[in-house]
């Protein structure tokens, strides 16, 4: 790969994200780690707990794109979301569903702001108790963390209770 395209492949999935947190004033801290796809992967490699790594799982829920956070060790349990938004149907999303939605990103690094992206954000519950929050920042070797209460203040996901933990 010629060395323009990992210069571009390496700055623009996170800038987007940093120029956000940095246009609101948010402390944040950076954790590059080698690459790791999945949400224990990532824990693990970055050397945080998987409680406070937040996953995006993307979902359908009554045909609108959302996103869905658990905690790197928890699951999405689809009938509990679908209960408690009073949904007809939530089925996980395909990634031809929303690649294009995600310009900036790697496929399955976005990280949980789904304002940044026009769509809602749905926080389970048992990530809600934590003073902090991580996840990825567009890419499969960058994690951001920042306070939780920051994450609120900017997202303002609707925070309930649909996660099970993935055992």
């Amino acid at each position: 790969m010629p060395a323009t395209c990992i210069q571009k492949e390496d700055r623009m999935p996170k800038q987007k994200l940093k120029d956000f947190l940095d246009s609101e004033g948010v402390k944040y801290v950076s954790i590059v780690h080698s690459p790791a796809f999945t949400a224990q992967e990532v824990a693990a490699s970055a050397h945080i707990p998987g409680r406070i790594l937040a996953k995006t799982v993307m979902v359908r829920i009554d045909g609108q794109l959302s996103m869905a956070v658990v905690p790197a060790s928890f699951s999405v349990d689809f009938d509990l979301l679908q209960g408690a938004l009073g949904a007809d149907k939530v089925t996980l999303a395909h990634e031809e569903d929303f690649e294009d939605r995600f310009p900036d990103c790697e496929l399955g690094a976005m990280p949980p702001f789904g304002n940044l992206y026009g769509m809602p954000v749905y926080v389970s519950r048992s990530l809600a108790e934590n003073d902090e929050i991580a996840f990825n920042a567009c890419s499969h070797r960058e994690l951001l963390k920042m306070a939780y209460k920051d994450f609120v203040k900017l997202v303002d996901p609707k925070v309930i209770t649909f996660s099970v933990h993935a055992d």
